[in-house]
């Protein structure tokens, strides 16, 4: 590499004449104006034939980074491409090889990934930077390596693709986190004060249009106690949660409700080593308010003070030093994580992947363990590495027992924050839109976004991210995001909230009749939660759809209200949560309540639950209003006739119909009686004698009776 002169460089004769030319060409007259080539494959998604290892992927080509490379296997042929979003005119595209370049290649390009036509080959490739002429429209464009130079793969460390587009301004990535976004880092002072300030006003805002994140840059803090109310997420900025330490608490407790924690919602806990004052934190909540990638070097308390009721919950990829102390909590799940032990059990409590989880014991105690999760991927995340932010998005882990970070760096790939669009609060669907077409992924900032088209998610391993429960409402009936029938896409940290008019369904993932396998890179949709009701009207026919073959549902709460703004019958009427049409769909961390008709639709084959948790409809009028046919009451969790292979572990469902207290349920789960078709660990529940069940599964189970609040279990079934 040249070295650099001290000196500046002049000019020839040749160039200051050009120079001169072109000065006077823009003062004449007439001259037409023409619209600069830019760089249009930065950052944008690549996908390739193959990869030589894990360290030289596809995207390493477009990243503007001339350090890193695609190198594909040592075979031929080989091909690596570039979606540039939308089409554009191309006029040039630069190769930069590594060693081992391309003797022969093809340039092709296509408008729809699938039709390829050649702009450029070459049987004499020398390798080096190869600038090459290219003229046409595409939306794709290939390098496609015929004969290879070496014996080793084809090499590039750089693949840009220059031309113009006539869509518009060019939407820029990265920039500012917005207002609600509030950074710490160890040197500030009065750290104690912003978080008691925004407590103060979040506490007991559960249906309030306020969100924040507070984000923790890499370091050790001292004496904090970070409450955390309603829309209120607090994280740790280093790639590990070790690299962040409180000397302190992050708390939840629910001195706003009395001492009862039923009703602590929306809100989390990321990314965080945490020191508690007393030896044990304390994090009493209920449904939405994962604590996920944390690390207590102590005990973790589930229960409020006072051991007032709480409505359980969910951890994920945790290390706690200590006891899990879950007292009061009805249910709760914790995933690939590692616990010192777990005490008290109150109605369903299910491990999968958990190092130190009680043996399984279902009903007395009643605990659901599993040794490893089948399959899963941990929650993309916010980071800064250096001074520059990044989204870290871990890899996908089969058969996981025990946290993604425990032994040094995570396995995963990062994406840096001028890759995404950073959408804040007023950002219309067809910006938010325009920059997905653009190859932008989605950093939605705490806010609340109305949206009046259907947000399209369609490229492959886009990462949609949100901050502070940002919550997306449809404003006209739309369905707020539909995903594609592609590969990889994550979306996490969501609220969707119904608007006043229905929608047919608040979220898709794939479309009707998709027959794509995705099992080697699955969609995950984690800390997605639906909402109909409660903050205003709302509804929806059906909240979540789940079309797409493979997907992971890692935790979710698909909520119809019962409390709140607009609630009623038929006022925020929604007649199902969560419908799956996907074959292969596994849930993690299932949460779904009060829905008009089934909570849980299960079209798919082998699809997968590990632990469910339910409430039917409080305020179902009569016994006629929830009268399925014959059938008395609609099941929480209905698997369709036609399926044959479908699993289920760790589920309960709970009716409490305090407006007519005498309506009966006939079982809490129907499915159909194959030998694929199995449960392990089934319970319902009257809660106080306000209506009943008449079996658990199907004709299975005892009734519940009475009002003693007492489970009706079931074991195994068939």
């Amino acid at each position: 590499m040249p070295l650099l002169s001290d000196h500046p460089p002049r000019l020839t004769v040749a160039a200051l004449t050009a120079v001169l030319i072109a000065a006077l060409l823009v003062l004449l007259p007439g001259t037409p104006a023409q619209a600069a080539p830019v760089l249009l494959s930065q950052g944008k998604p690549a996908t390739a034939s193959s990869a030589e290892g894990a360290g030289t992927p596809a995207g390493a080509a477009v990243d503007g980074d001339n350090g890193t490379r695609w190198s594909s296997g040592f075979a031929d042929p080989q091909w690596i491409q570039v979606d540039l979003g939308a089409p554009a005119q191309l006029n040039q595209v630069v190769l930069r090889w590594e060693a081992a370049y391309a003797k022969s290649y093809r340039v092709e390009l296509s408008t729809d990934g699938t039709t390829w036509s050649t702009a450029y080959s070459t049987t004499a490739g020398t390798g080096g930077v190869q600038t090459l002429d290219v003229t046409g429209t595409a939306r794709y464009v290939r390098v496609h390596g015929t004969q290879r130079a070496t014996a080793y793969g084809y090499s590039l460390w750089e693949f840009q693709v220059y031309g113009t587009t006539g869509s518009g301004p060019v939407i820029p990535g990265g920039g500012d986190l917005g207002p609600n976004v509030i950074v710490f880092d160890p040197s500030m002072p009065d750290i104690q004060a912003k978080l008691d300030q925004v407590f103060a006003r979040q506490e007991s805002a559960q249906f309030g249009s306020g969100r924040y994140q507070f984000l923790f840059k890499p370091g050790t803090y001292h004496g904090l106690n970070a409450q955390i109310g309603f829309y209120t997420a607090i994280s740790g900025l280093g790639l590990n949660p070790d690299d962040t330490t409180i000397n302190g608490d992050v708390t939840v407790d629910a001195g706003w409700f009395g001492g009862n924690a039923t009703q602590n919602f929306w809100r989390s806990a990321e990314n965080l080593a945490l020191n508690p004052v007393s030896g044990t934190d304390r994090w009493a909540v209920s449904q939405a308010a994962p604590f996920r990638r944390m690390h207590v070097k102590g005990g973790l308390n589930l229960a409020p003070d006072g051991y007032g009721w709480a409505s359980g919950g969910y951890i994920a990829d945790s290390e706690i030093d200590g006891q899990v102390g879950n007292y009061s909590q009805q249910q709760w799940y914790t995933r690939d994580s590692s616990i010192g032990g777990w005490s008290n059990a109150v109605w369903n409590q299910v491990f999968s992947g958990v190092q130190g989880a009680p043996a399984q014991s279902f009903p007395n105690a009643p605990y659901t363990t599993l040794d490893s999760t089948p399959v899963s991927r941990e929650k993309p995340f916010l980071y800064l590495d250096g001074a520059q932010y990044k989204v870290f998005v871990p890899a996908k882990r089969t058969g996981a027992r025990g946290t993604s970070w425990g032994n040094g760096a995570p396995q995963g790939s990062s994406i840096p924050l001028s890759r995404f669009y950073v959408v804040k609060p007023g950002a219309s669907a067809a910006t938010i839109n325009a920059a997905l077409a653009q190859g932008l992924h989605l950093l939605f900032t705490p806010g609340v976004y109305h949206v009046d088209r259907t947000i399209r998610v369609d490229r492959p391993d886009t990462v949609v991210l949100g901050l502070g429960l940002a919550t997306i409402v449809p404003d006209n009936g739309v369905t707020a995001m539909r995903v594609a029938d592609v590969d990889g896409v994550k979306l996490a940290g969501l609220l969707i909230d119904a608007g006043p008019v229905n929608s047919p369904s608040l979220l898709e993932v794939g479309p009707t009749g998709t027959t794509t396998d995705h099992a080697a890179n699955p969609t995950t949709v984690q800390d997605v939660f639906v909402r109909v009701g409660g903050a205003s009207a709302g509804k929806a026919t059906v909240g979540m759809v789940i079309n797409n073959h493979d997907t992971i549902v890692d935790h979710t709460w698909i909520w119809r209200a019962d409390h709140g703004d607009g609630v009623g019958w038929e006022t925020n009427r929604s007649d199902y949560g969560f419908r799956v049409n996907g074959d292969d769909v596994l849930t993690t961390g299932l949460f779904v309540e009060h829905f008009n008709k089934y909570d849980v639709q299960w079209n798919g084959e082998r699809g997968r639950t590990i632990f469910f948790q339910n409430e039917k409809a409080y305020d179902a009028p009569d016994q006629a209003a929830v009268q399925n046919g014959s059938t008395k009451g609609f099941a929480a969790y209905k698997v369709a006739d036609s399926v044959n292979t479908h699993e289920g572990w760790g589920l309960g469902s709970y009716c409490y119909y305090n407006v007519d207290p005498t309506i009966r349920q006939d079982h809490g789960f129907e499915v159909p009686v194959k030998p694929g078709v199995t449960f392990h660990d089934l319970l319902v529940v009257s809660l106080g004698g306000k209506g009943q069940y008449e079996h658990v599964v199907n004709t299975t189970g005892a009734p519940t009776s009475g009002t003693s609040t007492t489970p009706s279990t079931v074991v195994s079934f068939p």
